[in-house]
């Protein structure tokens, strides 16, 4: 019987390692480093190269936090290159100090390389002006004593409007009518904490038709109270006086005297009772500087943000259709609406007024960033009406970016944007303060820069967005502290 020998196996390390006492295994692997490239530079890894989980179509913003890759992300690129979303808009929510205007600046500059001008309507800090000068672009001061708004000026759609014919030059100046009328009674609305009347609102419509018919120039809203004082025909017949003069005072008392109140002689100043002090360029980027306002002045900020929109929006409208009528060359436009809780809250029914403002065709070559807190500034509005068309801003925008959140908004969140129980506690953790840390050495909240963005029901991308050298001057907000 032949005999067998046996071959002694050879030891092996696992696979973290040399197991056993004193072996050394490691209980923790660490992820290998990634690199990101295009197919042209990195053909020659394979076999170790594999796709992205991120798209790589739009402005890159910051890295994934999960894998390091470049995230690159706006409404525009994913509308018009990329086709992820269906509306070139987004709304970002956020608790304060933690990067959303820094993250719409980024949005911004990289836009502006694409070709797209950014327009800022409205700027409460200033968060945009060193970035629009950085990009040569148009700086406009409005305020007290500072610069003045007329709202019944048309701005660029008159001029506009001499270069079309036909129906493209009917429908331009019924769209700059509309936004004069919305504007005033808008106005009146934050003046009052109501709005007008069915009847003011067409006392106002024929008082203004009448000024076009009658005023050479721009008229200014003296013009439109002297209209109202001694009124023509045909503003007499909306106002239903029955031929009764005594009755006609007696009807528009309370109108004048809330348009007395828009002249210099109320809460509003003089802001927006002289001529337009500086016309908007559509050639390149433009802010509304209103960070002379004080934020005790909560009437007055609504009312310049409401005013800023409303004529920038007018202004885009009659670009787009010089374009249209190939008389002026394509013009994308990135408009930024900021601080869109404090128009909300400034006066009940002010939320039907910015949902006309804000509905652009998505046709006219318009992205759009709306931004706010959080859901509780949208939901918190007195009347029920005002709270489903608020949320709808957030249903209707083709993503949803949020920075930390409290533990109590993401109820409200939930209704509105599909949150998975992680996502919910990600935004939670990205809320938390700072340390105590009393040193010199600056100390931000640990969620300062992280973003998560939704579109639909997907899974949400996390990101952080990381200042570049170039763009630290562009971004500091805290200049008065150094």
């Amino acid at each position: 019987m032949a005999r067998t020998t046996s071959v002694p196996r050879r030891r092996r390390p696992g696979l973290r390692g040399w197991a056993g006492a004193g072996g050394g295994a490691h209980r923790f692997i660490d992820a290998p480093p990634e690199w990101r490239g295009t197919s042209v530079q990195v053909c020659g890894l394979w076999p170790f190269g594999a796709g992205s989980g991120t798209p790589t179509k739009g402005v890159p913003l910051g890295r994934d936090l999960h894998s390091g890759a470049t995230v690159c992300c706006d409404p525009i690129s994913w509308f018009q290159r990329a086709k992820l979303i269906s509306n070139p808009s987004v709304f970002l929510l956020g608790m304060p100090a933690l990067g959303k205007s820094t993250l719409v600046r980024r949005m911004a500059l990289g836009l502006a390389g694409y070709g797209v001008l950014p327009m800022i309507f409205g700027d409460l800090k200033p968060d945009y002006v060193d970035l629009i000068r950085a990009l040569d672009g148009q700086v406009i001061t409005l305020g007290r004593g500072r610069g003045y708004l007329n709202i019944l000026d048309p701005g660029q759609a008159t001029a506009a409007a001499d270069r079309l014919t036909g129906e493209a030059r009917r429908a331009l100046l019924a769209d700059a009518r509309g936004r004069r009328l919305t504007m005033v009674a808008s106005l009146l609305t934050i003046l009052r904490r109501e709005p007008p009347s069915d009847r003011e609102e067409s006392i106002l419509a024929a008082a203004l038709n009448c000024l076009d018919d009658r005023h050479d120039g721009v008229p200014v809203l003296g013009d439109l109270l002297q209209v109202i004082k001694e009124p023509p025909e045909d503003v007499r017949i909306a106002a239903l006086d029955r031929g009764d003069m005594t009755r006609y005072r007696d009807i528009t008392e309370r109108l004048e005297s809330s348009l007395a109140g828009l002249l210099g002689q109320g809460r509003l100043g003089d802001t927006f009772a002289h001529p337009t002090s500086e016309p908007m360029r559509l050639d390149r980027p433009v802010v509304f500087d209103i960070s002379s306002i004080d934020d005790s002045e909560v009437q007055l900020q609504a009312a310049a943000l409401m005013s800023c929109w409303s004529y920038g929006f007018g202004a885009v409208a009659a670009s787009q259709a010089l374009t249209d009528a190939g008389l002026e060359p394509e013009r994308h436009y990135f408009l930024v609406l900021d601080e869109l809780w404090r128009v909300l809250r400034a006066s009940p029914g002010l939320v039907e007024r910015v949902d006309t403002l804000t509905r652009l065709n998505r046709q006219r070559g318009v992205g759009m960033a709306m931004i706010t807190h959080s859901m509780r500034d949208l939901l918190a509005l007195p009347l029920e009406e005002d709270r489903q068309k608020a949320a709808g801003f957030v249903e209707r925008s083709g993503m949803v970016i949020c920075a930390g959140l409290p533990r109590d908004e993401m109820p409200r969140l939930q209704q509105v944007v599909d949150l998975s129980t992680v996502e919910q506690r990600r935004l939670t953790e990205w809320s938390t303060p700072p340390g105590w840390d009393t040193s010199d050495a600056a100390v931000e909240p640990p969620g300062r820069g992280n973003f998560l963005i939704k579109v639909g029901g997907r899974p949400g991308i996390t990101m952080h967005v990381d200042l570049t050298a170039a763009e630290a001057g562009v971004n500091d907000t805290n200049k008065r502290w150094h």
